[in-house]
């Protein structure tokens, strides 16, 4: 396993946050516009002032579902007051160079959705203060410890979420307060996921997770505290399920302060933030073992709001738009009760079995996790190619519109460089000239190795830098057996620019490798339709 030094980031900043109801001081909250832009945000806050480590309400994204699905049903009784009861923001503030390219529709001209749904430990109001502790962070930098991608299969049939780790260490990307107007520089070292929400707001969310996964998100929904708290009871309780009784409590006054007996509670309000917040007493005590909660009492929100008749009361989903709309802030595409009805309704199509809830694969980095090589990047795949993550169902072939190249053959200008090298084998040498003459071979003359650059790419694509270079692109990668769906637009190339991937590291045959689309194991994966418990660790069991 690799130590905290080989990777980078400082342990001494990240030391880990606790649920319990005395962990008061975890690191100083940085303000808006205070952080320096390099490394995790346990230094020193705005204005030098040290920031004191806060608890960490932890909950699930599940109530973002519920916020969408509720205010479907009351939008329209005060639609105005509703409407100004949203706080929008901007989508994403990250770098242009750096955002996904959007998804391709499927043969029926459909369109998947990409949603992240963000929890935040805001402490900007007196009940989120309440709920969250820590009395000295009021008004400090949010962060955002819940991080789900919501993805809705373009044809409706199945949905797919992805958590990130609060834990995971990532190196975060240049974002723009887009109020302030503040610009925090990319980091050099590795950060927490979760810092991501304070330098700027959840559109450094968006393209956190954008350069990651390459993934384009469409939009974003965040909900605070209150919120969590808001619906919980304005649905009638969640069901959850514990194996033993449990008691999320130390001897030093550590723990969530959850109290079960063995089976299944219908649990509300701050019994609710509990569940979603407990690590101490479930499983191993890890940040995993909540991830795994989260997603168990998400599964069993969304099955309550479809089955619960009650929510046919127009008294109820009208309190529940009232406080779910007041708890919401959402991008500007989002940003009425008209489009979240509508988003509901595509949300609506998918059925309860067809709902597979994952975690993104990780390996241990001492305390925190790092994305798991090779499987954490499957599965990115399989959600940016909108293949189902629970195996059913064959993959939707997308349209593929072929350009006409500008110019003939001869007269393509391509660049040629090496990506064979891998994590445990060097470049083949000279492999770009060799796929040069290939080309040359196959009447594109005007193409020539670069061989100042040396990358490590695991298949071989075929880049272009704007639409009008697409069909020389998709020329080249025909005239090789390269399919359409590696033939990527990219701001990192100039012009039309071959990458010899790890895939084709000898021969003058390209062959496409065959792709195993079934999500990796390591995904921790959860069927939305079923109903599971708990596992209590034995010394937190009375």
């Amino acid at each position: 396993m690799r130590q905290a030094g080989e990777l980078g980031w400082d342990e001494s900043l990240y030391d880990r946050q606790d649920d319990g109801a005395q962990e008061g001081s975890d690191g100083p909250p940085q303000k808006r516009g205070g952080h320096d832009g390099h490394g995790g945000g346990r230094g020193t806050g705005q204005k030098g002032r040290p920031r004191r480590r806060r608890r960490v309400l932890r909950w699930s994204a599940t109530v973002l579902a519920v916020v969408i699905l509720g205010t479907a049903g009351a939008g329209y009784v005060y639609y105005q007051h509703l409407n100004n009861n949203i706080k929008k923001d901007d989508l994403n503030i990250g770098d242009a160079k750096d955002r996904a390219a959007a998804p391709k529709p499927n043969a029926a001209g459909q369109m998947p959705l990409n949603i992240l749904l963000i929890g935040s430990d805001a402490r900007d109001t007196k009940e989120n203060q309440e709920l969250g502790g820590a009395k000295d962070t009021f008004g400090g930098a949010p962060r955002a410890d819940v991080q789900m991608l919501l993805h809705v299969s373009a044809d409706r049939t199945n949905m797919s979420v992805v958590s990130m780790p609060r834990d995971t260490l990532l190196r975060l990307p240049k974002c723009t307060d887009p109020v302030s107007g503040e610009v925090y520089q990319a980091t050099t070292s590795l950060a927490m996921t979760n810092d991501s929400l304070g330098r700027g707001g959840p559109g450094c969310s968006v393209a956190t997770w954008e350069k990651l996964t390459d993934i384009h998100i469409d939009h974003f929904i965040m909900v605070d505290f209150a919120g969590v708290v808001s619906m919980a009871d304005a649905i009638g309780g969640v069901p959850v399920c514990v194996d033993k009784n449990i008691y999320s409590h130390t001897s030093s006054g550590h723990g969530s302060g959850l109290k079960l007996k063995a089976g299944t509670t219908s649990v509300k309000g701050t019994q609710a933030l509990q569940w979603l917040r407990t690590r101490y007493g479930f499983e191993d005590g890890s940040d995993i073992a909540r991830t795994k909660a989260q997603h168990q009492y998400m599964g069993a929100m969304v099955r309550q709001l479809r089955e619960n008749a009650t929510l046919s009361n127009p008294n109820k989903l009208r309190k529940l738009a009232e406080t779910a709309t007041a708890s919401l802030t959402v991008d500007k595409g989002l940003g009425s009760v008209t489009k979240l009805y509508d988003l509901s309704t595509e949300l609506k199509k998918v059925p309860s079995n067809r709902i597979t809830l994952t975690t993104m694969p990780y390996d241990y980095a001492g305390a925190r996790v790092v994305p798991k090589p090779g499987d954490a990047e499957k599965l990115f795949r399989l959600v940016r190619e909108d293949i189902p993550l629970d195996g059913k169902g064959a993959k939707k072939k997308t349209t593929e519109a072929t350009t006409a190249p500008t110019d003939s053959d001869d007269k393509i200008a391509v660049q040629v460089q090496n990506g064979t090298r891998t994590s445990t084998l060097a470049p083949v040498g000279g492999r770009a000239g060799a796929v040069a003459q290939i080309l040359g071979q196959d009447g594109f003359t005007e193409a020539k190795a670069d061989s100042s650059t040396v990358l490590s790419e695991e298949k071989t694509l075929v880049r272009y830098p704007s639409a009008d270079l697409k069909g020389d692109a998709q020329r080249v990668a025909k005239a090789l057996g390269i399919p359409a769906s590696s033939v990527e637009q990219s701001t990192d190339v100039s012009g039309v620019t071959l990458v010899v991937g790890s895939d084709w590291r000898s021969g003058t045959t390209y062959t496409a490798p065959k792709e195993d689309n079934k999500t990796p194991t390591s995904a921790n994966i959860l069927n939305g339709a079923t109903k599971q418990c708990m596992k209590v660790d034995p010394a937190y069991s009375w």
